[in-house]
């Protein structure tokens, strides 16, 4: 699947660089500079791809989600303007009852002139200025803009929930946060700030499900983040499952699997991979190994020896496994992995495919509720237009 993914992704890259270069062309500026030289139009022409090179040694893939929005919008924009020009046309022939050229090639330049369309005269040529790509270049500017400040700015959401089962306490008070790929949009610093805004909520419990770090993580910002975690003052503590880029796939980082669960758990944060922890001899935390494990245990295998009369919290990464999970009868699945759904307009794709369950949101289901947050940062994507960053603090009311 992901080898169709980025085969889609490249192609479409590419149909958008040449794309933009004919637009490109269209600027005032481009033909004021050429002039009547086509080599040297065709040279500034291809300004769009030798930006988009510049900007890969960056940012590569955000240079292509650039390049994607890029094309998209100019499309709907062209074909927009094809529209209205043919409306025009119409309506004027209407108007007047009779086809007279003079007037329509007035028209049609009038209607060009959004798209930088030259006039000639005898002795000179006026360039008007080219509109619609103007308008195009300022949309995705202010759109991204938006969209990186959704990546980068962290909310926090809210749900109460309650359950007839005995907690221990009248409220359990929860937060929740996945999807940290330290070293994203924030470092081992900007973590630990987003850990004092946790600890602000004074919680019972602090879990995190999955994607602590990346791929391209620093040791000094996870050796940080972890310390931060270390300072959070909780009733019963902080909680960690790993997802699918903890255990490091690219091999760009200098520290292991191993080492991070080492520093986890020098800062107090316990590890379960498929594993349970009673709290308070009141509720159950469960630990699933993430669904990339090929040996990771079903859901009932890892409940079958638990009190069932207890409340069950579930964390798994991937939001993948709900009829298991509520067949099990499970009273709350904490996910991330999903991103929130990331980009506007394939923020459920993963769902589409069959891939996921939910890719945001609270949903329940018979006994069992599931929780699916956007996460606190991203993996290599600096944009959500789908969504928005952010923590999670779950109200549990008990009996």
């Amino acid at each position: 699947m992901w080898i169709t993914i980025i085969s889609l992704v490249l192609s479409g890259t590419i149909a958008g660089l040449i794309y933009l270069c004919t637009r490109f062309l269209k600027f005032g500026f481009v033909r004021r500079l050429a002039g009547e030289r086509k080599a040297v139009r065709r040279l500034l022409g291809l300004l769009p791809i030798l930006l988009f090179v510049l900007f890969c040694f960056i940012d590569l893939v955000d240079s292509i989600i650039v390049v994607l929005h890029l094309m998209v919008f100019w499309i709907i924009a062209d074909l927009g303007a094809f529209i209205v020009r043919r409306i025009l046309r119409k309506s004027r022939r209407s108007a007047s009852g009779e086809k007279d050229k003079k007037a329509e090639t007035d028209a049609a330049d009038k209607a060009k002139a959004a798209e930088g369309t030259e006039t000639t005269g005898k002795e000179t040529k006026k360039y008007r200025p080219y509109w619609l790509g103007i308008g195009v270049l300022l949309f995705t500017t202010v759109y991204l803009g938006i969209g990186w400040y959704l990546a980068h700015h962290i909310w926090r959401t809210v749900y109460d929930i309650s359950t007839e089962k005995n907690l221990g306490q009248e409220q359990l008070k929860v937060v929740l946060f996945a999807d940290s790929h330290i070293g994203s949009t924030f470092d081992g610093e900007g973590f630990e700030e987003h850990v004092n805004r946790m600890q602000e909520e004074n919680p019972d419990l602090v879990l995190i499900s999955g994607d602590y770090v990346d791929d391209r993580t620093k040791d000094e910002d996870m050796i940080r983040a972890c310390q931060a975690l270390g300072k959070l003052k909780t009733t019963y503590g902080v909680y960690y499952v790993h997802g699918n880029h903890d255990k490091g796939r690219i091999g760009h980082r200098s520290f292991d699997y191993d080492k991070l669960v080492a520093e986890l758990e020098k800062n107090g944060v316990v590890v379960l991979e498929d594993e349970s922890e009673l709290i308070n001899n009141s509720f159950y935390i469960v630990g699933r190994r993430d669904k990339s494990e090929k040996d990771r245990k079903p859901i009932s295998e890892l409940i079958q020896d638990l009190d069932q009369d207890k409340y069950m919290i579930v964390l798994d990464h991937q939001p993948g496994d709900y009829d298991a999970e509520e067949e099990a009868g499970v009273d709350l699945v904490l996910s991330g992995h999903t991103h929130g759904g990331q980009l506007l307009p394939i923020t459920r794709v993963g769902e589409w495919l069959g891939v996921n369950d939910r890719t945001y949101g609270i949903e329940t289901r018979d006994k069992t509720t599931f929780v699916v947050t956007s996460g606190i940062s991203d993996w290599s994507i600096g944009f959500k237009t789908g969504t928005k960053s952010e923590i999670v603090v779950l109200n549990i009311k008990g009996r």
